[in-house]
């Protein structure tokens, strides 16, 4: 159901009416969208290619511009090939330095017309045997990394940011959720600024807006920007990623299905710091945090030579003829990546290496291609933390990618449910299909883009409180730390990091100070009835808490995997071997209980000691 009111209208209502008829959520119908056939025809497209040359500006590109024109008479190119029978007409071709990148040495070579992928072979190879060219490689389309979009949703009447309570889950659930609330007495990401290297933000974003810094669009196609110009254009606005049928043709593509306009980059920034507490539409983690948009992709993907200018504009690096960012940001969001295995290109781990020595932290979107995450760009990449997506009941979720390379996960939806918002995670987007319209709705995603912009949220949060800021390796150690263990086995060939972002956890341990002596484990909070699964033995002891009421009676089990667990609990306090309320140490075991027949409500806490893998835990009252 889409809502069509005017912007001029006040936010309340904007976002507020038609209560009657959405008192319960329903879902008429799902898209799902299958982004590697859309994209895999468009991600070589063969006109565009980033090339890294010894000699850095003027120099390096004067010398590359030189060689051109040698390059394209060695490849065959500089002369016209007649049509035969099976393939059309092909004009000579000639190529030019379309401009330098932000990274040094790096440029990008633009030929006059597409190239068969024998002549981008030719090309590729007669270019990289000149002197002082480094490496040359495609300037690949890479696409946003959401795989499927419910219908809008129009929200119930409720005071107060009305539609938390109905449809973020991911912030709230104590099985899947990341513990929002408990995070938000910490901190809510005050001073930090994120960026959203995506589509974009949408101008005048009625439940957003005020948190929205100047940004910049950095595509330099009109026929991916829908600009008038290939130039690039202050702002950093959505508008639109929309495409006709067979619109990508001319980018290299066989061909495309139409699509509607995503607002991709609105709702990636809406999870991260969309305004709370406004009395309207949904909530934002990092909710005092602020979001500079950095608009690179657009209809049919966006080319790697523009992500990479982003990233490193984003970070305030210097990129050669635009204004220097006045926000740079400590954390950027990036829920995009490549439609098919990619190790990670030279351009972005050089721009990935430069952002981490001035301080900035990335935060990447694992891919939604169930595949091994570190096969892919960007998670291939090094120096960024890479997140996969679980759904409602902490499992993965089918579609995310997983391996070595993931560090943790954190809600991406778990896909359709009929009837049920919980498979799905929602923030407020426009609701155009093409250019943005004057009108506001909820948009439920699912994908490990709208995991990852949890994780940059929460280490934006994290930034906001600390004395020093932590580096991307801290804080990816932090982040691994602290995750919530699965509550649903996660199989041993597909893992998803050490577990589910917990922000509360996080938070808690990055202000404690530092300890040296003496140290108390990590506290991880049980929910009633959840397993906890998967638990081992660490260079800590494993503690876990759990709100118990007065009089029913609460068990505590271990069972399953290997080797010798001990339990001890304690009301109020850290038990130990020798000050413990109850025990369980069975001899060689790991199938502990301890029940507490007359509990008084508080804070248990439980103790696990031994050498122990693949064990399960669970509270029950």
């Amino acid at each position: 159901m889409r809502m069509q009111t005017t912007l001029g209208a006040a936010i309340a209502a904007i976002l507020l009416t038609g209560a009657a008829q959405a008192a319960t959520p329903r879902l008429d119908r799902t898209v799902t969208r299958d982004t590697a056939a859309e994209s895999q025809g468009v991600a070589a497209a063969g006109q565009r290619f980033v090339v890294k040359t010894t000699a850095a500006a003027a120099s390096g590109r004067a010398q590359l511009s030189n060689a051109l024109s040698s390059t394209v008479r060695r490849a065959g190119l500089s002369t016209a090939v007649a049509a035969t029978a099976t393939s059309p007409a092909r004009p000579a071709a000639t190529a030019r330095v379309l401009r330098s990148m932000a990274a040094p040495g790096w440029h990008v070579v633009q030929a006059s017309r597409a190239m068969t992928e024998s002549e981008r072979a030719s090309f590729i190879r007669e270019l990289s045997a000149e002197p002082g060219v480094v490496s040359v490689d495609v300037d690949r389309l890479y696409q946003r990394a959401d795989v499927a979009q419910s219908p809008v949703m129009a929200p119930a009447f409720t005071p107060n940011d009305p539609e938390y309570g109905r449809l973020q889950w991911n912030f709230t659930d104590p099985t899947g959720g990341v513990r929002a609330e408990q995070a938000w007495n910490i901190s809510t990401g005050e001073g930090v600024v994120v960026a959203v290297i995506d589509t974009g933000i949408v101008q005048n974003h009625p439940d957003l807006g005020v948190n929205v810094l100047p940004g910049y669009d950095m595509i330099t196609d009109k026929r991916v920007s829908r600009r008038d110009n290939d130039g690039r254009a202050p702002g950093g606005w959505d508008l639109g990623d929309w495409m006709e049928a067979n619109y990508c043709a001319a980018l290299g593509s066989p061909g495309n299905a139409p699509r509607a306009s995503s607002w991709h980059g609105s709702h990636v920034a809406g999870t991260i710091a969309q305004q709370t507490n406004n009395g309207a539409g949904l909530a934002g983690l990092a909710h005092n945090a602020k979001v500079v948009p950095v608009r690179v992709l657009g209809s049919c993907g966006g080319f790697g030579s523009d992500i990479a200018d982003g990233m490193m504009w984003a970070a305030g690096l210097p990129v050669d003829g635009m204004p220097a960012n006045p926000n740079p940001a400590e954390v950027l969001n990036m829920s995009l990546g490549s439609s098919g295995p990619q190790s990670c290109p030279a351009i972005y781990q050089d721009a990935i290496n430069q952002i981490n020595a001035q301080g900035a932290i990335i935060v990447v979107a694992a891919g939604n291609s169930n595949a091994n995450a570190g096969s892919y760009t960007m998670s291939s990449c090094t120096g960024v933390i890479s997140v996969g997506a679980t759904g409602v009941t902490g499992a993965k979720a089918s579609y995310s990618s997983y391996g070595t390379r993931v560090d943790l996960s954190a809600p991406g939806g778990g896909g359709a449910i009929d009837g049920d918002p919980k498979g799905y995670i929602f923030q407020v987007i426009n609701a155009g299909t093409t250019s943005p319209t004057t009108s506001w709705v909820l948009g439920g995603y699912t994908g490990t883009s709208m995991a990852s912009p949890h994780v940059a949220a929460a280490v934006a949060m994290v930034q906001s409180v600390v004395d020093t800021p932590l580096n991307w390796s801290e804080m990816r150690d932090l982040l691994r730390r602290t995750a919530r263990p699965f509550p649903v086995a996660i199989p041993t060939s597909t893992p998803m990091g050490t577990g589910i972002l917990d922000a509360a956890q996080l938070l808690h341990r990055a202000t404690q100070p530092p300890c040296t002596t003496d140290c108390a484990p990590l506290e991880v909070p049980l929910a009633n009835k959840v397993e906890l699964r998967g638990l081992a033995s660490g260079a800590e002891d494993g503690l876990y808490t759990f709100e118990a009421q007065a009089g029913a009676v609460l068990t505590f089990m271990t069972f399953g995997g290997s080797g010798d667990v001990s339990m001890h609990v304690a009301r109020g306090r850290i038990p130990t071997a020798t000050d413990r309320d109850a025990f369980s140490t069975r001899a060689k075991s790991n199938t502990e209980t301890v029940r507490i027949t007359a509990p008084v409500a508080g804070k248990y806490y439980v103790r696990l000691t031994g050498t122990y893998a693949g064990l399960t835990l669970v509270a029950r009252q």
